[in-house]
Formats: C-alpha cells, structure tokens, sequence
C-alpha cells in the first residue's frame, strides 16, 4: 500500500496513526502540500481529481478519502477497530467519524489558516472549534462517569483515531486545550495505545499542566 502523504496534514497523520496501531506498512509519497501545491498539479489530479490529501493505493484500489482508509485499514486488520459489531455501536462510530469532519472544517480549518496563511474568518473558525470541543469535552465526561475512556465504549475504534489529529492540533489554530480535562486524558489514553507515533506539531506541553480539579484551592496556596 501507497500512501501519498504530506507530514504536517492531520488528515495524512489519521491513516499514518492507524496502520502504525494496526501494525500495517505503508510506503509513503511526499507531496509537496506547502508551498509548492502539488496536490493540485495536472499530474496529481489525474491519481485524484478533487486534488485533495491524503489519497491511498493498494493495487487497483485508490482511496481519496481519510476516513474510508480507516476503515479499509480495520477490516483488513480483523474488524477490531470498527467496533463490537453492534447497531448501536456501528451507528455511533459512524456519528464520530462525521463529527471528525467538523473539526476538520473549523480546527483543521483555523489551523491551516494560522500555518499556512490559508483564507478565512479565523475568529468564526475558532469559535466553530470551541463549540465542538465543548461538545466532546461533554460526552468524554459522562463517558468517564460510566467507566469508559474512548468515544464509544471501553476500547478504541477508528472514531477515536479520526478526531484525535485535529483535536490534539487545536493549539496550532490558537484555540488551546487546557480547560477540557476529559479531552485531555483520552488523549492521554490515545498517545498510551501500543503502536502510538507521533506527529510534528503534537507535543505534550498541555498535558504536564494539572487537571483542573488537581489545582489547591487559592486559599491553600495563601
């Protein structure tokens, strides 16, 4: 399998992330993303015609979007990251995976902007981000009250491996992470998953700082 890749896209990371986890190699394509916008060359559009990253080869196969690689990446792996198989769970996954789409519409979006100088209105962008954040930030914490870390249950699923990129970049759109306690221990939980790589722009600062609910009330400190 081929993937054409560009290192700094979050969408590229999602399908990097998974095959590490899965264990599966992929040979990789640089695409010159930024500056040179390969990816909208005549010869680009002719593998993809949207002339969008990241695009995966496997034989006659050719994959132009993130989260059908997930996918595609699971069942060849045994379907253990599509979840227990049940309508209930199998619909969730699929909720997940479009709300990934939201965050890469306003904290991928704010991002590129911020990066790359890319158009667009950053304040509605980051105000769209915080709105999707507090939205998982909510559902992260009744998961934890329930005894469950990941999006939809006790293990992850290609739900969790879809949003991860785009959340853990949030900073990188000047939209920081540190008033979501939840998000920030199933990130924790994501980075703990055997196989785990990084990305350029994922750090760990944010997560030295204490939770919250960590911090000594201000008279301890007097």
């Amino acid at each position: 399998m081929k993937l054409y890749d560009y290192v700094l896209s979050a969408s590229c990371y999602k399908v990097r992330l998974m095959a590490a986890l899965l264990g599966e190699k992929l040979s990789t394509e640089a695409v010159d993303f930024h500056p040179g916008r390969a990816h909208r060359s005549r010869e680009f559009r002719a593998l993809n015609p949207a002339g969008t990253l990241p695009v995966l080869v496997d034989g006659g196969l050719i994959l132009t979007e993130s989260t059908a690689m997930l996918v595609y990446l699971a069942q060849r792996a045994g379907k253990v990251w599509l979840g227990d198989g049940s309508p209930v769970q199998a619909a969730q996954v699929q909720q997940w995976l479009a709300f990934s789409a939201r965050l890469g519409g306003s904290l991928g979006m704010a991002r590129l902007h911020d990066m790359l100088l890319y158009a667009g209105d950053i304040d509605a962008l980051r105000r769209a981000g915080v709105a999707a954040l507090r939205e998982l930030e909510s559902h992260l914490t009744e998961a934890r009250f329930d005894g469950r870390i990941f999006l939809t249950g006790t293990t992850p699923t290609i739900a969790d491996i879809a949003c991860f990129p785009n959340v853990a970049l949030a900073p990188d759109g000047g939209v920081s992470l540190d008033d979501y306690p939840s998000i920030r221990l199933w990130s924790r939980a994501i980075r703990a998953l055997p196989g785990f790589i990084e990305m350029p722009g994922i750090h760990r600062l944010h997560e030295l700082k204490p939770a919250p609910e960590a911090v000594p009330p201000l008279e301890a400190l007097l």
